[in-house]
């Protein structure tokens, strides 16, 4: 493996973080406090081309690479993870079309996201369906010329503001995940948008209930085929799974190089922070969580750019990374001292954001035992 980032990827970082760094730092606070969806901040960021990165060249994308996703998600979690996540969720909401649509989905479901800023969410979780997706209770019933949907959906991001929904629904509970089909629904009567969620962290980002009721599906957007709906949430999870691992990455790193340079700073006995022993050693372990994360997404980015399977590698980096995050976060408030427990300094956001990685796209737990399947499974 070449460890080195290509000429146009140095490119594609540099653009993403100087979007980050001028952009989104400067407004996240106060987006945060507001718990406001950064509407002009997110289309500044689809008018340069970072959004949506999933959708193929050959249907209006920039066809990034795996690679190329990581790279300027890290870049944008930077700069704000509440702002990231709107930006994510589109292509987490996208992928299940690129995997698993017919080459007419792809024109008529992706295109427009290129033509135009839309948003999208991804539909999978329900009030007692987490963790256990394969439990989900959301159904899908064949009503002649369409299907019929019912059920409902939590934990939704961008549900509030998106055009197009990408749901996961059953067409018999019984059958568990060999029934779950994934459908294509677009905002439409029947869709009831629950009230925005108070978050601890990721405030800008728009998360709510939704409830579909009796929503007309037309036959024509069910992605793959009836009850192959697994396969594809499976696939997409191999995808976003990285790119939700990158968003830590770059969150712990804004913590880290927040630590740096205050331990600069402040002085204490005498002299800086960065002078004592105690202080050095904690940023050495905080940068090798960094380093350790970040080399963990890039081989699981090159393994799906190589065509080779990354399950287990994908989740590798989730659970790593997410917990890395969380320590580097709230070893960055330690170094701050009671000012890093101020909202006044930025390290408090960044350790109320990553406890949130640690939870969503599979928790640190599940991620655990689709490691431990997946040795077992090959042993």
């Amino acid at each position: 493996m070449n460890f080195e980032l290509t000429p146009e990827q140095k490119e594609i970082h540099d653009m993403a973080l100087k979007f980050a760094r001028n952009e989104m730092m400067p407004k996240a606070g106060e987006y945060d406090e507001k718990a406001e969806m950064p509407l002009p901040i997110l289309k500044k960021a689809w008018e340069l081309g970072l959004v949506n990165t999933c959708i193929p060249a050959e249907y209006g994308g920039a066809g990034f690479s795996a690679m190329d996703s990581m790279i300027i998600t890290e870049s944008l979690a930077y700069g704000c993870l509440g702002m990231n996540t709107a930006i994510m969720a589109n292509d987490l909401a996208l992928l299940p079309i690129v995997i698993g649509g017919s080459d007419e989905q792809k024109k008529r479901f992706l295109t427009p996201f290129t033509e135009d800023y839309k948003i999208a969410a991804f539909c999978l979780t329900e009030p007692g369906n987490g963790s256990d997706a394969a439990g989900i209770k959301t159904t899908l019933k064949d009503n002649g010329d369409h299907y019929l949907l019912n059920g409902n959906k939590m934990w939704i991001t961008n549900a509030g503001y998106a055009d197009l929904f990408v749901v996961y629904c059953t067409t018999d509970p019984a059958l568990k995940h060999k029934g779950i089909t994934a459908v294509v629904v677009e905002k439409c009567e029947g869709i009831e948008i629950g009230e925005k969620e108070d978050k601890m962290g990721h405030r800008c980002s728009d998360t709510r209930a939704v409830t579909f009721n009796n929503v007309k599906v037309p036959k024509e957007n069910v992605l793959g085929n009836v009850n192959e709906g697994w396969k594809i949430a499976m696939k997409t999870l191999d995808h976003s799974r990285p790119m939700v691992s990158a968003s830590a990455v770059g969150g712990a790193q804004c913590a880290l190089d927040h630590a740096v340079k205050y331990s600069k700073e402040r002085s204490q006995f005498g002299k800086p922070l960065s002078g004592h022993q105690a202080i050095q050693f904690m940023i050495a372990d905080m940068a090798m969580k960094v380093e350790a994360s970040r080399l963990l997404v890039h081989k699981a980015a090159w393994l799906l750019d190589n065509s080779k399977p990354n399950t287990q590698l994908a989740s590798y980096a989730k659970a790593f990374s997410a917990d890395a995050f969380m320590e580097v976060a709230t070893d960055a408030v330690q170094v701050f001292g009671g000012y890093g427990y101020s909202k006044e300094y930025p390290v408090e956001k960044l350790m109320r954001d990553a406890k949130l990685i640690q939870i969503y796209e599979g928790t640190s737990q599940i991620q655990r035992l689709v490691i431990a399947k997946e040795i077992f499974s090959r042993s």
